[in-house]
């Protein structure tokens, strides 16, 4: 039941991120829009417009970034774990890695050097 517990501490991740998002933007209006709602004089709607932008601007670039790295990380979840899990087999030829001495021995041996 190893696979029950990963898809619901998967969800359980989301479901916290979801929790995160509405509290940005709650912070995001304490800060930003109330600051524009308590200006009672005239000049009230004008300054009300540039700060909705700014709040607006703010809200949605902060979530927007949140968004797209939930879903990047997401996906490479489901690939790295249930890909790798259920698919993969690791059948394949062993990594050797680069080494510069092993070049210079292949070329000693055929006369190059």
């Amino acid at each position: 039941c190893l696979g029950c517990i990963s898809n619901t501490a998967s969800y359980l991740r989301l479901w916290a991120l979801s929790l995160a998002h509405a509290q940005l933007s709650e912070v995001l209006w304490a800060m930003v829009m109330r600051v524009g709602l308590r200006v009672d004089n005239k000049f009230g709607i004008v300054f009300l417009v540039p700060v909705f932008g700014l709040f607006a601007v703010l809200t949605v670039s902060i979530l927007l970034i949140m968004e797209g790295l939930s879903a990047f990380l997401h996906a490479l979840r489901l690939h790295w774990v249930e890909f790798q899990n259920k698919f993969y087999t690791g059948a394949g030829i062993k990594f050797i890695p680069f080494s510069f001495s092993l070049i210079s021995s292949g070329f000693e041996y055929e006369g190059f050097m």
